[in-house]
Parts: C-alpha cells; structure tokens; sequence
C-alpha cells in the first residue's frame, strides 16, 4: 500500500485539506516526487510541522494516530520484507480519551465563523459512547464521569448551534447531540426529583416503640425532626447542586425548578397535614359550628410556629444549598415556595377573624394575635426584602384585624352583663351564675393574657364601639371615682373597672328580687366574697383592681352582714327584751309565757328558712354563724337563767322552754347549709 495514501487518510490531515485556500495546505499528497522511505517521512514531518504553525492545538489532536501510523509503518517495512501487507491501524476510544479530545476542540471553538470549523470524527465517537452511558445508566448513582459527558454534551450543543444553522451539512449531527442531551437531562431530571423525596422517609414519625412511652417518644420525634429539617445529608446536598448546575448551564433551569418547586411543596403540606392542619376556603370556615372551628385553631398556632421557626428558615437554607451560585434564582424559588404557604395561614387568620362574635372565642383569638406577633420577625431574617415588606404588610393587617376582633369580643362582656334581664332570683341567695361566668372570665383572661390585652387595647383600641361604655340607667358604680386614674392606666384597664363596677351594679339590681331584706343581703354577701375573693386571688386582676376597690367592696360587705343581722336576729332577740315583763317589781307569767313561745316560734322559723340558704364559702359561714352565736346565745342565756325559776316545774318549763343554749349553738351551725330539712329537736 502507497504509504502516502496513508497519510492522506490520516485525520490529522483532514482537518486542513477541504477548507484551507493555502497552496501549502491544499497540496495534494500524490503531488509529491518518489523519493526514498526516509525522504517521504521527512516530507511527511515538514508538511505536518508547517501544519501545526498554522493550527498548532488541532495539530496536536493527531499526535497519537500520528504515533501509531509511525509504529504501523515500522511493522509494514518488516512485513514488506516478507511480502505481506498489513491492514490500516485501528484506534480505539474510551469515553475518557475522547472526553479530552472534547475538551480541548471545545477549548479551540473561538471564532463563530462557519467555514474555518472542521468537525473532527471522535466526535460521533464520543456521541456513541455517551449513549452508551446513558443506556447504561443507574439512576440512583450519578458518578462524576456521567456528569462531565452530560456538561460537555450541553457544551457541544450550545456551541455548535450558535455556530452552525440546522439546515447545513452539520444539522443531524446538531440534532443528534441535542436528543443525547435530552435523554440526559430526563436521567437528571429524575435523580433530582429521587433525591429531594428522600427527605419523605426522614419526615415520617417512628413507630415502633411501646404505646406506654409514646407521649415522650413523639415530643423526641418532633424535636428531631426540627432539628434535622429539612432531613437531607450532606452527601445528597452536593448530589442535589450538582446536578441543578448542570440542568441549568444546559438549558433546563425551567424543568429543574418545576420538579424542586413540586416536591418541596409537597413535603411542606404534608408536614403541615401532619400537624393536624388543612386548607380551609374562607367560606368554609364561615360555615363551620365554633366548635369545629375552635378544634382547627390549635393546629394552625402549631403549623404558624413550625413554619416561621423551622420550615421557612430549613427551606431557605435548602434553596441556598441547591442553587448556590444562583442567588437571584435561588430567593425566587424560596419566596414562591413559601410565600403561598404563609398567605394561606393568614387567610385563616382573617377567615376567623370576620366569624360571629362571641365571648367564648376570645382567648383563641389572642392565641393566634400572639403568634402573629411574637413570630413577624422570623419574616424579616427568612425572606428576600421585597417578599418581607410584603409579607409583614400581610401579617400586620391580619393582627390588626383580629385584634380588634378581640376587643369587640372583650366590650361584648359589657353588653352581655347589661343584657342579663333574668327576673328569676337564685335560689338561697347563692352566687349569682353570671357573677361566676365574668369573674372566671376576667380572671382568666388577666392570668393570660394581660400583656398581650394591655397590647390589643393600647394598638386598636379606637375601634371601641361608643355603645359599651353605656351605663343602664340606674347604674351607679364607681367608675367615676377612677375616672381620673385611668387617664394613667391602659385602655385595657379602664375596660376591666367599668366591667366589675358594671357587674357591682347588676347584682344589686338583682338583689332586690328577694323579698326577705336578710336573703337579699346574704346573696350580696355570697357575691361580693366571691367577685373579692377571684380579685385577691389573681395577682394580675388585683393589680388591675387596686387596693381602693377592694375596700370598698369589703365595706359593701360587712354593711350587708350588719343589715342581715339587724333583719333576723336583732328581731329575734326583741323577743327577750324585758320592757312590759314585770309590773310592781313582780314577774308577769303570762306574759313571760308569751315571750318564750314568741321566741321558739321564731326561732323555729329562722332555722327552718335559713338553713336552706346557701353559703358556699367556709371561711363567710364561719363568720355568719360566730356572729350570730355572740349576739343570740348571751342573750338568751341570761334570759333564761333570769327568769326559768318563775315558770311550774315539770311540763309547764318543757312547753315554753324548747331550747336549751347548747342546742341554740347547734342549730346556728346547722344555718346555710343548703338542706331545709329541721333537725331532730328535744321534745
């Protein structure tokens, strides 16, 4: 065989033999004198030399099949000898020598001009080997090789399209690198999206423990799974940027954030399902009974707190990981990803907060007023600053709305307790049910919640509605004595003295339904000790309430206790008044008869009506009884003692003489025990 024939062929040559309009490079190879084997090699030399001045780096592509043609030559000499011809050499390409070779005609596409581009033949080469990877490919294991064929692959697509037009000799194999390139990124697109669901097996809760530990067990599980959000190791993590660099320098930014923007969504609702919170339309909730709609508040504080302190800040540093390199990119994700998660939690917030009112609703609104406001923050240190001014915009108008909810809800008290038009007094003057109901209620709410009313009543307090501060017409309370102190205290408090000046009122309105004078003073007494007593024992409604009030309402009270002791038993005691019972110095029995009947009868009626009255405070029974025992017993003792002698021994004393002072002492205890039944009594 022509050894010049040979190098004709060679592919070094054919770089420089269509294109080149150079005489030197154009010359044609049968063109030269037969000279001897070591002329023609020098000849060879000199043309490839004087090529490589002209290309030096595409001249240095052949130097390996220049290396074999050489040896080849050496082996045909031998062979020639003997007078046998050997057959062309073969080269044979790995995908990791022609992936150098792509790198350095990659490196050398420097002119965008059309006709000085040679396409060298390991490119096809490269592309059957590349397809052979990808066929070859597992999906669960991205080694680095795989990524470097798909980089060079976008490389040799971006480059050889801006430079070639698809309708020119080069356009199928422009197409062709472009389906290897698809095919590619499909292999990626999934391993993204197999990576990041990894973190769903992370998520889910561990259930194999002893129902007996499972309280303490799930408190370890959630705080693990805060601590480890958003649950990938760090070995994904750079699985995960890898790829997102390649999809994205190859042109598939659009499908890589798609499958990212998807799958974390989903991870997001299903942690949120799992704290027990769904999606609820705001006509939903209208419709919804308070107390389904109260079941549904828990959760949402939850999923607010966990997405402000855990999920958001997790997602945000996930987003940063992934697509480091791209921060514009990376806040654009971030902020869509989660910002329809927040918008939904607010819609809640405003769907709860244009409800019906009622009292009962107030302390889950304050609930949800607090994490608005102790997590706004989380906003600012998470989110891109236009999506914070945003979202703080949001959040503030969702707390306004429901504070002032709230503060509806609060004056609503007012108007519930003037609304109270119950004619029906409570039986034995016990502690009036609304009295219960406000006191717990403002009890409650000063032991929870006073920071936070201080808070809702000094921010919205203007939209106060002008009608419950109204007074009923006969309300005299002392709100006016305090007019001038509450300029110095919050509106809050303010609120709170008019609503106890404002309950004062009523039950003494309703205390005069009883027609005994002593029943209706023992109702106030039961009332008043108990409005006095929820006061002292609340730090914070006691604060609120003063020292000045409480005295006042202790004086109430034993003015009631002295008016209740004047109504009965002073009565009673009249009965063993001396005035009329001697005439000339001598005991009249008739009338000392008389005056003993009148006191058993009275006494007998006392007990019987009073030991159905009710005083369900120890401590104001105690008080009641020990009263009565130091005014009646004395009393009567001496009375009986003074005059028992002028009585006929024998059943005359056992007839007007019912009791003796011990079983008066018995039966004073017997006195506001809630039973009407009479004890048995001495014959």
């Amino acid at each position: 065989m022509d050894k010049n024939h040979q190098l004709e062929n060679s592919s070094s040559f054919k770089k420089g033999d269509e294109n080149d309009s150079g005489a030197d490079s154009a010359l044609s190879v049968a063109e030269l004198p037969t000279c001897s084997k070591e002329e023609e090699k020098s000849a060879a030399v000199e043309i490839i030399t004087e090529a490589e001045r002209e290309k030096p780096e595409e001249m240095k592509t052949g130097e390996v099949e220049i290396a074999e043609i050489e040896k080849h030559e050496e082996k045909e000499e031998k062979e020639g000898e003997m007078g046998e011809i050997a057959p062309p050499p073969e080269i044979k390409y790995t995908l990791e020598t022609t992936s150098e070779y792509i790198e350095r005609f990659l490196s050398n596409l420097c002119t965008p001009k059309e006709e000085e581009i040679e396409i060298p033949e390991f490119i096809e080469k490269y592309l059957d080997l590349v397809e052979e990877k990808i066929s070859k490919h597992d999906s669960h294991e991205t080694d680095a090789s795989f990524l470097k064929a798909v980089d060079q692959i976008s490389e040799l697509n971006k480059n050889l399209s801006a430079i070639f037009k698809l309708d020119s000799d080069h356009g199928p194999l422009i197409n062709r690198i472009g389906r290897i390139q698809q095919r590619a990124m499909s292999y990626l697109e999934e391993e993204f999206r197999s990576l990041l669901e990894e973190t769903r097996m992370i998520m889910e809760p561990d259930q194999k423990h002893e129902v007996a530990d499972q309280s303490g067990q799930e408190q370890s599980s959630e705080s693990n799974e805060e601590s480890n959000f958003p649950g990938y190791s760090q070995e994904v993590l750079v699985n995960l940027n890898n790829i997102a660099k390649k999809m994205i320098s190859g042109g598939y930014e659009s499908e890589c954030c798609e499958v990212y923007m998807i799958t974390r969504r989903n991870v997001i609702e299903e942690a949120l399902n799992k704290l027990g919170f769904e999606k609820i339309s705001i006509d939903e909730v209208q419709k919804m009974p308070w107390e389904a709609l109260e079941r549904e508040i828990p959760p949402w504080v939850k999923a607010f707190k966990q997405c402000a302190n855990v999920y958001f800040p997790g997602e945000r540093k996930l987003a940063n990981t992934i697509f480091s390199g791209y921060p514009s990119l990376s806040d654009c994700l971030f902020s869509n990803l989660t910002r329809g998660v927040f918008i939904q939690l607010l819609n809640f917030v405003e769907a709860v907060a244009i409800t019906k009112r009622s009292t009962e609703k107030l302390f889950k609104f304050l609930d949800m007023y607090e994490i608005l406001r102790d997590n706004i923050s989380a906003i600012d240190s998470v989110f891109p600053e236009e999506c914070a001014k945003e979202l703080r915009a949001e959040t503030t108008s969702a707390r306004c709305r429901i504070g002032e909810t709230a503060i509806c809800i609060f004056c609503d008290l007012e108007n519930s307790i003037k609304s109270d038009a119950g004619k029906t007094p409570v039986p034995g003057g016990a502690v009036h049910p609304l009295t219960r109901y406000t006191m717990n209620y403002l009890k409650y709410a000063c032991d929870e919640y006073r920071e936070t009313l201080e808070q809702v009543f000094k921010e919205h307090s203007k939209i106060e509605r002008a009608d419950s501060t109204s007074r009923p017409r006969d309300y005299h309370g002392d709100s006016q004595n305090y007019s001038n102190d509450e300029e110095n205290h919050s509106p809050f408090l303010g609120t709170l003295i008019r609503i106890m000046d404002l309950l004062d009122s009523i039950l003494e309105t309703k205390s005069k339904l009883y027609k005994d004078v002593a029943l209706s003073c023992i109702f106030m007494m039961n009332n008043g000790r108990y409005m006095l007593q929820k006061i002292k024992g609340s730090p914070e409604v006691h604060q609120a309430m003063r020292d000045t009030w409480c005295r006042k309402r202790s004086s109430d009270l034993r003015n009631y206790h002295q008016t209740y002791k004047r109504e009965t038993w002073m009565k009673l005691l009249g009965c063993l008044n001396l005035e009329g019972l001697t005439v000339n110095g001598k005991v009249v029995k008739p009338v000392l008869k008389e005056r003993f009947k009148s006191f058993n009868a009275m006494f007998d009626e006392i007990h019987k009506t009073q030991s159905s009255w009710v005083v369900y405070d120890k401590q104001l029974q105690s008080e009641l009884r020990v009263s009565i025992s130091a005014i009646v017993i004395p009393a009567y003792r001496s009375f009986l003692g003074r005059f028992s002698g002028y009585l006929d021994s024998g059943r005359q004393t056992e007839k007007y003489i019912k009791f003796q002072p011990e079983d008066i002492e018995t039966y004073i205890d017997e006195l506001f025990d809630g039973n009407p039944s009479m004890a048995k009594r001495k014959p």
